[in-house]
């Protein structure tokens, strides 16, 4: 019940913080104290209670002077009836208000029209051009690895300006995993086709009854006639972001900048293409094996991947309580939490990411 100061609060949950309040207070708590753990004040309590029998709350069936401000009846239809006539009903209330002034005419402000028009259930889409279209985002769930893997590519400096190579990248959203790359010198639904064959290859995946969804943007080699008879002949689920939004697609964005803020990353550009593959190659090798990953506790993408981090996190959980045994007064609350999400998903929205299952290592 915190934080309900100031709303409304029905009488079940009144009575419920009045028994939670009393039986705070029979075992020695203080009344304002435990007032103040569920929101509320002491003076709140005694209003509730000071008829001798709880109370409803009032402010819903108050009585109160209408504004001596509010316009009539018969003013809001001249509103209503002005905003529909032929020289206005294609424009927002923002326009009709300096025309109406420049002929002496003053109705209402601006957001008093908007109000009415919305009142009267008119405040929608006016004039010719389309209504704005809300685009569901994509959002996917992966529990383990290979379920959803995410791709991109990026451009990497070559020897003079203005000449680059492509970076492809192929992501798993569960371990974030490197699961495939390569560089081209141009951008083509071709190798992008490549790419994925090379990684459903290095996976050994060969059940393409076994659901997995590739996101990517909406650039040309993504939507490609040839990278979409690949991936229905692998049975891959093809996913893309919305239109012209730019972080639809964020674990490929922010593996592409920890590949250009490597330190080792050359600042001035790969001399060759075989030079950039080496290199890349190397950073690879040190991500998916090396690198201790803060999105996942901080374990590698390949022990994540597979299925060694819960037991490495265990090992961590126990050295930090028998630190902490040894030497208790050093601890000030309970060892450090390395817990870690069994549901990854991408883009999630806020109800579907608070119902995420975290794996205990206790």
């Amino acid at each position: 019940m915190g934080g309900q100061r100031g709303r409304l609060i029905s009488v079940p949950n009144r009575k419920k913080a009045i028994e939670l309040i009393s039986e705070a207070v029979e075992n020695g708590a203080s009344q304002e104290k435990a007032c103040l753990e569920l929101g509320i004040t002491s003076r709140t309590l005694q209003r509730w209670t000071c008829k001798g029998e709880l109370s409803e709350d009032g402010r819903p069936n108050a009585k109160r002077k209408e504004p001596k401000n509010k316009l009539s009846k018969e003013e809001e239809l001249i509103i209503i009836e002005t905003c529909n006539q032929p020289e206005y009903r294609s424009l927002p209330p923002s326009q009709i208000v300096p025309k109406l002034v420049d002929r002496k005419i003053y109705l209402a402000s601006e957001s008093t029209i908007y109000r009415i028009l919305k009142k009267y259930k008119q405040q929608h889409h006016r004039g010719k051009s389309k209504k704005p279209v809300k685009r569901v985002i994509s959002t996917h769930k992966a529990t383990g690895p290979n379920q959803v893997w995410m791709w991109d590519i990026t451009w990497l400096q070559g020897p003079a300006k203005g000449i680059y190579f492509y970076l492809y990248l192929l992501l798993d959203l569960y371990s974030r995993k490197i699961v495939a790359w390569e560089i081209w010198s141009e951008e083509s639904a071709e190798n992008a086709s490549v790419l994925v064959r090379r990684a459903v290859m290095s996976e050994k995946r060969t059940n393409y009854n076994q659901p997995l969804v590739l996101h990517s943007d909406n650039g040309s080699p993504m939507k490609g006639a040839s990278l979409l008879e690949t991936l229905y002949t692998l049975g891959i689920t093809p996913s893309r972001s919305r239109p012209r939004v730019s972080n639809d697609n964020p674990y490929a964005e922010s593996i592409f900048r920890t590949v250009k803020y490597c330190p080792s990353y050359p600042s001035g550009g790969f001399i060759s293409l075989d030079l950039a593959r080496n290199w890349v190659l190397k950073f690879v090798k040190w991500y998916n094996v090396e690198h201790q990953h803060s999105g996942i506790s901080f374990v590698t993408p390949e022990q994540r991947h597979n299925g060694k981090a819960v037991e490495i996190l265990t090992n961590r959980k126990a050295v930090y309580e028998a630190a902490k045994l040894k030497h208790p007064e050093r601890w000030s609350g309970s060892v450090r939490n390395w817990q870690i999400s069994e549901t990854v998903w991408l883009n999630p929205e806020k109800e579907v990411s608070e119902n995420s299952e975290i794996t205990s290592v206790s």
